[in-house]
């Protein structure tokens, strides 16, 4: 049967170059995003296959919301098996390409398949007369924002972009899938970083997707006065509310470094003595002598926690300059200061790299002998290297876990092969559970839990609640910055769709997507017993006399993946990345 609105799924056969179009499945219409991407993960990837191989599956799903008029609901979630973890991955961006497929009625783009000639590159044009896979030879090689700046030269205001750099063409396993913003100037600076899916993207020869919605109209929802008189209040509310990402996510960073995770040299201490050099405050100061200021990543987004940063001379270097990024390629390197930081912002948007995976690698190589701490400018130029497929940038390129055994050097802090985000697991121990035993690996927008005095018994449910309340909104399309709870989606859906969606319905959703991601990593093969963070996590401290490690036991970790019967707070929960 049809799904709503005659909605569509894109299927391209990369082996044969061919896209045809198909009929959405009606019983599917509550699944978007991540939801949408595992149950299609599960149903047609083998899970054993290689991540690099013919056989892997990359899903591209805006979220249930997107392409509606919704406030900030617009995130697509890329999804695949990941070359990093083995295991299923989702990663998120922002940007307009979700809504701009959800605008033409396309639940998800499936592709499959790998050409003959791995030399050869295509790109995807995705519009209102159909979709068609293209030769994209000339694209070969180039660099993110330039490739955005060809492709997009002669195409409509309104087209959008995804795409991949070379690291996604070199298949390294720290590269990330690119989408543009809302601006004008249509910058790939909206980044699905984790897990690689780069470069699967890159393994199936398809460079860039572009789609333009044309003159399509917003989603209409079967309420449409309630639904418009919901987003009106919804907006009233959020404005009124705390704004705790007025300034973006780099304001974190005085916490964080008071928290104790705010890592310093590969995580040998939790805080970092220039944390005020780093922190969003001078960026944000920047503003009145450079130019730049905050502004929204994607249409309709109320939010707008992205920061635009200009250099010394006044002109545009990067887009946003994010709390992880100022962590990892910063304070985790001994880097002082986030100019230079945005420099290497920029670089990895360029290239089409995870900032967490190369500042992960990066301090791992410093922490072997192999660079000075701190030094920024070499860290740049080996960034540059990375594009050229040396013996060592492809080294960084594939992340912690392989810089780790480059240098023959054991202090690599990952979980899953995947390295640590910038919430270290040792004060935030609730958080530590979801790295180890959660289905995405190392991965806090997978269930973040930001309270260093929980108790251990309660670290399971948090985790578990935390990770359930997160996959349900990376897969409704709205931004996990929005904070909405499973009360404001279930309310979202039922107007969207014009029936009542009960809580149990709500939350058997984000029960149901973690068991399918679960599902498809144990046919991979992951094992309980690998449910575990690094070594150098649980035996070497951090904070006040060195007393905070990762000492969660087994059976906690092992409680968080059965379910807990929901609650009322539940509900009012609200998403965190």
């Amino acid at each position: 049967m049809a799904g709503p609105e005659g909605d569509r799924l894109i299927r391209v056969d990369m082996t044969t170059q061919t896209a045809t179009t198909e009929p959405y499945p009606d019983e599917w219409k509550l699944l978007g995003g991540r939801g949408l991407s595992a149950k299609i993960l599960l149903k047609e990837c083998d899970p054993t296959c290689d991540p690099l191989g013919p056989d892997n599956v990359l899903v591209m799903a805006p979220g249930v919301m997107s392409g509606t008029a919704a406030p900030t609901s617009g995130r697509i979630s890329i999804g695949g098996k990941s070359p990093l973890t083995g295991g299923i991955k989702e990663a998120n961006a922002g940007g307009n390409p979700g809504q701009d497929l959800m605008k033409l009625g396309f639940r998800a783009v499936i592709v499959t398949g790998q050409p003959a000639d791995p030399e050869k590159r295509y790109g995807l044009e995705v519009d209102g007369e159909g979709v068609r896979v293209v030769e994209a030879d000339e694209y070969k090689g180039m660099w993110n924002y330039a490739l955005c700046s060809k492709l997009l030269a002669d195409r409509p205001k309104t087209a959008s972009v995804i795409s991949i750099g070379p690291a996604g063409e070199l298949k390294l396993s720290g590269a990330s899938v690119a989408c543009t913003d809302q601006d004008k100037e249509r910058r790939p600076a909206r980044h699905a970083a984790r897990g690689g899916l780069g470069a699967v993207m890159g393994s199936k020869g398809l460079k860039w997707v572009c789609v333009d919605p044309g003159k399509a109209k917003l989603r209409g929802a079967a309420e449409a006065k309630p639904f418009a008189t919901t987003n009106k209040d919804y907006t009233k509310a959020y404005r009124e509310g705390p704004q705790m990402f007025a300034t973006g996510t780099s304001s974190v960073v005085p916490v964080a470094n008071m928290l104790n995770t705010f890592p310093y040299k590969n995580r040998t201490e939790g805080q970092s003595p220039d944390a005020e050099n780093l922190a969003g405050a001078k960026i944000v100061e920047s503003f009145e002598e450079r130019g730049g200021g905050m502004h929204n990543c994607m249409t309709g987004c109320i939010v707008q926690c992205s920061n635009i940063v200009h250099d010394k001379d006044g002109n545009y270097k990067t887009s946003a300059l994010e709390f992880e990024t100022l962590t990892l390629l910063g304070a985790n390197c001994a880097v002082d200061n986030w100019d230079d930081v945005a420099d290497m912002d920029r670089l990895c948007d360029e290239l089409g790299l995870d900032t967490i995976e190369t500042g992960a690698a990066l301090a791992i190589l410093m922490d072997s002998g192999g660079m000075e701490w701190g030094d920024a400018e070499a860290m740049k130029g080996l960034l540059k290297e990375i594009a050229d497929g040396t013996e060592l940038g492809r080294a960084i390129g594939n992340g912690a876990v392989a810089t780790g055994k480059l240098r023959k050097h054991a202090r690599v802090p990952h979980a899953r092969g995947q390295a640590i985000p910038a919430w270290d697991p040792r004060p935030l121990k609730a958080t530590g559970v979801t790295y180890a035993a959660g289905p995405m690996g190392a991965d806090h927008t997978a269930g973040l839990i930001v309270n260093p005095g929980m108790q251990p018994d309660e670290f399971a449910r948090a985790s578990q609640d935390c990770q359930l309340v997160n996959a349900v909104c990376d897969s409704s399309g709205f931004c996990q910055f929005l904070q909405p709870n499973l009360d404001d989606i279930r309310n979202y859906y039922g107007l969207l769709y014009g029936e009542e969606i009960s809580r149990e319905q709500i939350a058997d959703l984000g029960w149901e997507c973690l068991e399918d991601e679960w599902k498809f990593n144990e046919l991979a093969g992951w094992k309980p017993e690998d449910d575990v963070l690094s070594d150098c996590l649980v035996n070497e401290g951090i904070g006040p006399d060195n007393a905070l490690k990762f000492d969660v036991d087994a059976e906690t970790i092992a409680a968080s993946k059965v379910r807990f019967p929901p609650r009322e707070e539940l509900f009012a929960m609200k998403a965190s990345g």
